[in-house]
């Protein structure tokens, strides 16, 4: 697969990094910035959309002038922005070209014959928005001339449509098959989670394998239908193909495998890294009533939980005041030097088990200490109406807090500041909050799931997610025993080397080591 320069030409499906923070888009971000550093490879991004087509690029063979190149490249960044049709005559035009290319991957997945041609994208006209669209919420600014170096190919075909293609092939006949990509030139292409195509010989097929929770735990994730059956025949169409694995934890290998033990030989553990924004650092509590105030959610307009379809409900999420300096004269005494709280940061969505331990920490409110707060850290996810509902008295109350958008700076202040960050998710695949705590200085409390022991190990207090009293006990061990100070010591000691293990430094041998095997 090497070609005649020795280097190693791979490209990395970048889908993910266009939205949200944390979590698969975090990695994918922090992936694509390390592997970027490694002179041997020729590292590409691939652009597309989930549910909207990219307009734009150059493709194969064009002869075209420098300006209208410059045109097309542009044409990529209005749609990944957004509406790319200038009026109704261009909504008919998108419309019959979205039409065209639906059949043509029902042709391709359905026969086996045709490819899925990738376009060209050039970086160096459009460098603030490859910047700011794909890294920069997750890579620091000393990052980014490293990460803008390279070119992308563009994929112009939904990720959603390819995926329903082959499920639509998998419901008629005893298996699903997906079109193939043109990935010639290539030796190897990492997709973010089971890809929805196939590759050409001489390339190959890395799946970066986050977890199994949409087949195993279907009950908690959003748009189950599709996701639920996108993920398996995907998953199992890359299994076919000899795809190879790379597994964010040993507890994710294992769940890949009782689904497909076939995949064994081509099955591999590299842990997640972490960003090199969180570090250990001395606390600093007088920033912690800033960051609340600037963080906190608004009013949310979601559904309601059992009406008619479009029915909507607004929640506040934050707590009123009737001024300003109300308001400021609150967060001043609730978070000030003296002030404890615990933290949790994850979306809200049933697997994440808010509701649990927020029944833990009134029960210890009520028994112990009526003073210790809640702040949740995380968008609003799916689902969520049990778990805001519950939150809602609290919050007007002043005793929980719920914020978004903090920037891993802030973060960083918050994990080192609360007594305990709490993890109490009944499934993950890695989970980073956990780690993230351990190595900005803070102490861990986490569900006792498999994936939790190996990625933690010594250095958190474990309880059983289905169990308040047994939040409850371990919550009380850490903050209040007599001998809580000495075991939140020994705890951020155990923290810090657990949590090194994760540092980029670390992690990226590993996959170097990984991608030059591919070559063997």
């Amino acid at each position: 697969m090497q070609n005649s320069t020795n280097n190693l030409r791979v490209l990395m499906e970048m889908r993910p990094a266009l939205d949200g923070f944390y979590g698969i888009p975090q990695e994918t971000r922090l992936l694509y910035g390390v592997l970027s550093t490694l002179p041997e490879l020729e590292l590409s991004g691939l652009l597309q959309m989930s549910k909207r087509g990219v307009r734009g690029g150059v493709y194969r063979n064009a002869a075209l002038s420098e300006a209208e190149r410059v045109h097309r490249f542009a044409r990529v960044v209005v749609s990944l922005k957004g509406r790319s049709a200038l009026d109704w005559k261009g909504d008919v035009v998108e419309w019959l070209d979205n039409l065209w290319q639906t059949w043509r991957l029902r042709y391709a997945a359905w026969t086996g014959l045709g490819r899925i041609p990738l376009g060209h994208f050039e970086t160096r006209y459009f460098r603030d928005f490859i910047w700011q669209e794909l890294y920069g919420r997750s890579l620091p600014a000393a990052d980014r001339e490293q990460v803008l170096r390279s070119d992308y190919r563009v994929c112009a075909y939904p990720w959603r449509r390819m995926h329903l293609v082959g499920i639509e092939r998998a419901q008629v006949l005893s298996h699903s098959r997906y079109p193939l990509l043109d990935t010639r030139g290539l030796d190897v292409f990492v997709a973010q989670t089971p890809f929805p195509g196939r590759v050409r010989p001489g390339t190959a097929l890395v799946i970066h394998y986050h977890d199994a929770i949409p087949v195993l735990m279907p009950h908690t994730i959003s748009d189950r239908a599709f996701h639920q059956a996108s993920h398996f025949q995907a998953m199992a169409a890359n299994v076919r193909s000899g795809a190879h694995f790379v597994c964010v934890s040993d507890a994710t290998r294992r769940d890949l495998l009782s689904l497909f033990p076939e995949a064994e030989p081509l099955a591999h553990t590299i842990h997640n890294m972490l960003p090199t924004h969180y570090y250990p650092a001395e606390p600093e509590p007088e920033r912690i009533p800033d960051i609340m105030r600037r963080h906190l959610h608004g009013e949310y307009e979601g559904k309601v939980r059992g009406a008619m379809r479009g029915k909507t409900r607004v929640y506040r999420l934050s707590r009123a005041f009737g001024n300003e300096e109300e308001k400021t004269t609150f967060y001043a005494r609730v978070f000030g030097s003296d002030s404890r709280f615990i933290l949790m940061v994850s979306t809200v969505e049933p697997r994440k088990n808010h509701a649990r331990l927020v029944e833990a920490w009134g029960a210890l409110r009520s028994a112990v200490d009526p003073d210790l707060k809640l702040v949740l850290v995380g968008h609003i996810g799916w689902d969520y109406q049990t778990a805001l509902e519950g939150f809602l008295p609290w919050i007007e109350q002043g005793s929980l807090f719920l914020l978004h958008g903090v920037p891993a700076g802030d973060l960083r202040l918050l994990y080192r500041q609360a007594v305990v960050t709490v993890c109490p998710s009944v499934g993950e695949g890695f989970d980073f909050s956990g780690a993230e705590a351990m190595r900005c200085g803070g102490v861990v409390a986490a569900s006792d799931i498999p994936v939790h022991r190996e990625v933690y190990g010594d250095a958190a207090r474990y309880f059983d997610p289905y169990d308040t009293a047994s939040v409850v006990e371990v919550l009380r061990q850490i903050i209040y025993s007599p001998d809580a100070e000495s075991l939140q010591a020994r705890l951020r000691a155990e923290g810090a080397e657990q949590s090194a293990r994760y540092l980029p430094e670390r992690i990226l041998p590993q996959w170097e080591a990984f991608l030059h095997s591919l070559n063997g």
